[in-house]
């Protein structure tokens, strides 16, 4: 139980004010459909704090600290291209990206979490207690109790903000971080 409790207070409290709490929020704005985004925020969630528990900290070894932020950086630099060229869905009302709402969402958030904070808080947590299963669920919870909110304040504040509006901010966000991390500025590694 120490394990599970550890792990989501520890995560919970990291993610206040993270790029993927962000994330969420930018995401809802676009999509504006909290339930998938919610949905692929657990899988990729679940996914991703497993593998870290699992396989994490041997990655980082393996690919060393600076290729792997070159990697990350250089992923949220294409994803800032990639919301610049809107979906041919966006200009339908209520349109979806090809890989849908919940795809994207799965897929944003394994990327971001890649090298973060919570992935590393993670390894740490998974190497210290032996109860895997506990922390990951542990992990999992605490970047639900930090994002879910996140979600419905996006999806409110949708309603408001226009289409275009939520490209270029998202763009410039994601290009932000992909320079921030390339450069190893702040807490990102």
């Amino acid at each position: 139980m120490e394990a599970f409790l550890v792990s989501t207070g520890l995560v919970a409290l990291g993610e206040i004010g993270d790029k993927t709490q962000l994330l969420a929020m930018l995401l809802a704005a676009r999509f504006r459909r909290p339930l998938p985004i919610v949905l692929g925020i657990l899988v990729a969630t679940l996914a991703n704090h497993a593998l870290a528990g699992l396989v994490g900290d041997s990655v980082a070894r393996w690919l060393g600290p600076d290729v792997l932020r070159w990697v990350v950086g250089l992923g949220f630099l294409a994803m800032a291209a990639w919301m610049l060229v809107p979906d041919e869905a966006d200009e339908v009302a209520g349109g979806s990206p090809r890989l849908g709402v919940f795809g994207t969402t799965a897929v944003a958030f394994f990327l971001a979490e890649m090298g973060d904070k919570t992935q590393i808080a993670t390894v740490a947590l998974a190497a210290r207690y032996t109860d895997l299963v506990a922390v990951v669920t542990g992990t999992t919870l605490g970047m639900m109790l930090a994002n879910v909110p996140a979600v419905y304040l996006g999806d409110r504040a949708a309603k408001a903000i226009p289409m275009r509006l939520v490209h270029a901010v998202s763009a410039a966000i994601f290009a932000l971080l992909g320079v921030l991390t390339l450069f190893n500025v702040g807490s990102f590694f």
